[in-house]
């Protein structure tokens, strides 16, 4: 197989985008990291979207990017795993130019979530979940990751302060987020005041709602170095992916979340490195107890102290590993399709130098973890830049 890398990025702003259609978006980010590349054509699209037929009565966006980036005629592709669609679309992208099949191949991740009612967008998001055992009986995302946030408070001892210095760090960490939808600082205090959604989830331990697209072009390394070197180059060094069941009933301890267990192995055996290896990483903060539960799952911490990890501070811009340094989902924003790839421009920008206000002083390797549903699916995908330790 062929190595591969990383040739330009593009995004839009994610937020409540109410001037731009489903469409906009997606020809906006994708022209955005085309002109990044310096191309002006691709051997393939790959699109990412998980509720586009829900939220906008559109499905087939395959043909859609095709037809609307003024590309008929080229290979295109629709990925859909819950809230890893825009990494599976990376997926399928990276094994394409891999493989030797494409040279030069588009992603995007898209979605559009907020021309629906609030109760409507519940409901699409819901799909994720066990529709027959959880959805049936009326139980929601946050009502879910209610329950293994209370199992995790019970079995480890984690702290409701412990998950408002989540909040509390990825709200800082996106005022220096010009794409951000929430630039804003908030307290624990707030986060402990802000209406109660389940117990003991606040709407500030939620991420939101929200309107986004990102995109990223891939080609094989050496064609890379010697056409597209326009920036510091950014390979493609780790990739995992794994299932989890999609229930939570179903699982043996709903505090682990296996599938990130396993992509992250498999990640990790990918690039030959470990948890250590890392210098920062972007993880799947949909609600706050997911990004301590992740911790551990990557073994950046040992099982039960995510928590306490974050408390002492290990998670900040100058902690031990910086997390989250976009905003994350929780501030950032979180439209489904689109946080995947948006993962990885965070990567790419941090590798390449080029994050701004946000940059981190010590950014050679990278890690995204992508999650689908309560734990259902997982992408973890690891960047280095090229001539960085190893």
């Amino acid at each position: 197989m062929r190595e591969v890398a990383i040739i330009g990025v593009g995004m839009t702003e994610f937020g409540e985008l109410w001037d731009k259609s489903l469409r906009d978006l997606l020809v906006e980010s994708s022209l955005k990291a085309m002109d990044d590349a310096k191309v002006d054509a691709v051997d393939a699209i790959y699109v990412g979207a998980m509720s586009s037929g829900l939220f906008d009565n559109q499905e087939h966006l395959a043909s859609i990017a095709a037809d609307y980036l003024g590309m008929v005629g080229v290979p295109a592709t629709r990925c859909e795993s819950a809230c890893i669609s825009g990494s599976l679309a990376f997926k399928g992208a990276f094994l394409d130019v891999a493989s030797g099949y494409s040279d030069i191949v588009l992603v995007t991740g898209v979605e559009k979530m907020t021309d629906v009612s609030g109760d409507k967008a519940v409901a699409g998001l819901s799909t994720a979940a066990d529709d027959e055992f959880e959805g049936y009986n009326g139980v929601t995302f946050p009502g879910l990751y209610a329950m293994i946030a209370n199992a995790h408070m019970k079995k480890y001892g984690t702290t409701r302060r412990q998950l408002s210095l989540v909040a509390v760090k990825n709200h800082a960490n996106a005022l220096k987020n010009p794409n951000a939808q929430f630039r804003m600082k908030v307290t624990p205090e707030a986060v402990e005041g802000s209406v109660m959604i389940a117990d003991p989830l606040h709407i500030l331990d939620c991420s939101p709602i929200t309107d986004g697209a990102a995109s990223v072009v891939v080609a094989p390394l050496e064609l890379a170095k010697e056409k597209f070197a326009h920036h510091k180059i950014v390979k493609v060094i780790g990739l995992g992916h794994a299932t989890g069941t999609i229930a939570l009933h179903s699982r043996e301890d709903i505090t682990e979340l296996d599938a990130v267990v396993k992509a992250g192995e498999r990640a990790y055996k990918m690039a030959g490195l470990g948890p250590d290896d890392i210098d920062f990483a972007e993880l799947h903060d949909c609600f706050t107890i997911a990004e301590i539960c992740e911790l551990e799952a990557l073994g950046f911490c040992a099982k039960g102290e995510g928590g306490l990890m974050t408390e002492r501070g290990e998670t900040l811009p100058d902690g031990k590993i910086p997390i989250n340094i976009s905003g994350g989902l929780k501030a950032k924003g979180h439209p489904v399709g689109a946080t995947g790839v948006s993962q990885i421009i965070e990567l790419v920008e941090q590798i390449r130098g080029d994050a701004g206000d946000r940059q981190l002083k010590k950014a050679d390797i990278g890690l995204a973890q992508n999650l689908g549903g309560s734990g259902g699916s997982s992408i973890v995908t690891i960047l280095k830049g090229l001539g960085s330790r190893v």
